[in-house]
């Protein structure tokens, strides 16, 4: 997102006010109480309309989580004048709750290559992703762990200081010939807690307007140019205008759609229902990753780094059931195999407790040292929701919905595109990053 808008033609400032006559008012047809906002611009029209506080801004950030902030201060660092719209603090943004960590091809644990990430990247997305996506991804990924390790971010070390990487599932060495790659980098298992504080912080070294508890209502499209965006300010009731020339949609995924996943109840689709709203297709809909390891009654996540650490899978039998299914990555197949494998061991009978309907993660045979260094917050989490001594007993887990691959239809460069005769069309002054956009960087299925 550092160079997101650099290679694109800016609007003047005098063909800007042509194309948005700002002087007409706005009349907002939703029934909501006003309230008196003292130190603002206010407009209104009509007997039925109520006062529109307006802002103007270079561009306006919708969403506060890793990649919405990474946005906001990259945007500023490149002169924009920059509001962030978030409906909850910062450092309550779902990224917090990322506990595995990030792939990039660093070979600080043993020879590795971005290629070989590339590899397993396509392969892992079903042979369904962008491969000009991945190529950029995989190729910059070294980079942009360095980047946060340099912002401060305190990354779990090997005995040589250098960053530590585990073993995640759909990783591999020399184009899948190699064995298994490790190249995970991590912050014990709380590597978003991390990232986001780490962001959050550094953000605060730049001139940032933040506009917390407000929810984004609408986007401002004129003949098909995104012109800002319409939000509410929860606290109060009032309706804020933005007028932005560029607007970064970075409202995360939409899990909460479904009963069980390991999201946060925010997770709510709001950045792909304003697309959508404004008259963009989404792309990918379809493709929802269900994580093998959600704790069974619950959701919550535990993290693929379990079985990166040594962690099995159980069925009813005692048996270690990936064998069968994945007999060279096992446990560390990539998530849709490991949670196809488990349903099958579900419904042919061979499930865990009374009503057979789970499977067990078997931690206890690693040492405790081990889960207390790499794994801290996965014992503390198990025991909270599952009622169980990881050091002693099995976690109870079922697949669960986890990551959303489809949404806000992008370019690599972060660009919205809409289909136009067949040809993908980029909307001016819209743009969207995170879960909220589709790159197809992860096609069918998303490594870790």
């Amino acid at each position: 997102m550092i160079g997101l808008l650099k290679n694109v033609n800016p609007i003047s400032r005098s063909t800007y006010s042509k194309i948005n006559n700002w002087s007409r008012p706005l009349i907002c047809t939703r029934n909501l109480h006003q309230s008196q906002y003292y130190s603002s611009k206010q407009s209104s029209a009509g007997t039925n309309a109520y006062s529109v506080i307006d802002h103007e801004y270079d561009a306006v950030v919708v969403g506060a989580g890793g990649a919405g902030l990474r946005a906001a201060f990259g945007l500023v660092q490149e002169g924009f004048k920059t509001a962030v719209i978030t409906k909850l603090f910062p450092t309550r943004s779902h990224t917090v709750a990322a506990q595995g960590g990030i792939n990039a091809a660093l070979g600080n644990m043993e020879d590795d290559d971005w290629r070989w990430h590339m590899f397993d990247t396509v392969k892992g997305s079903d042979w369904l992703g962008d491969q000009d996506a991945i190529h950029y991804l995989t190729r910059e990924a070294p980079a942009a762990v360095i980047e946060l390790e340099n912002y401060g971010m305190p990354f779990s070390r090997t005995d040589e200081g250098k960053i530590y990487q585990r073993a995640f599932g759909g990783q591999s060495l020399q184009f899948g010939k190699g064995g298994q790659a490790h190249r995970t980098c991590c912050v014990a298992d709380r590597t978003g807690h991390s990232l986001l504080h780490t962001l959050y912080g550094y953000s605060l070294k730049f001139n940032c307007n933040y506009f917390v508890e407000y929810f984004a209502l609408d986007l401002i499209m004129d003949k098909g140019q995104c012109v800002g965006v319409i939000a509410l300010c929860l606290e109060d009731g009032t309706i804020h205008r933005f007028r932005s020339k560029n607007t970064v949609l970075a409202t995360g995924g939409y899990a909460r759609a479904y009963f069980s996943c390991t999201a946060a109840h925010t997770c709510t689709g709001d950045g792909q229902a304003l697309a959508s709203r404004a008259g963009i297709p989404m792309q990918d809909m379809e493709f929802v990753q269900f994580h093998p390891t959600g704790i069974y009654g619950a959701g919550c996540l535990m993290t693929e780094g379990c079985r990166g650490e040594g962690g099995y899978l159980i069925n009813g039998l005692g048996e270690r059931f990936m064998e069968k299914y994945a007999p060279n990555a096992k446990e560390l197949a990539s998530r849709d195999v490991v949670s196809r494998s488990m349903t099958i061991e579900i419904m042919e009978g061979r499930g865990c407790g009374p009503e057979k309907d789970h499977v067990y993660l078997q931690l206890y045979h690693l040492p405790a040292e081990q889960l207390h260094a790499r794994l801290p917050g996965i014992s503390e989490t198990a025991m909270i929701f599952a009622g169980v001594d990881v050091t002693k007993e099995p976690i109870p887990v079922l697949p669960t919905v986890h990551y959303n691959m489809g949404g806000i239809p992008t370019n690599y460069r972060g660009q919205v595109i809409n289909p136009e005769n067949g040809e993908d069309k980029v909307v001016p002054g819209l743009y969207a990053c995170g879960e909220a956009a589709c790159t197809s960087v992860h096609g069918a299925n998303r490594l870790g």
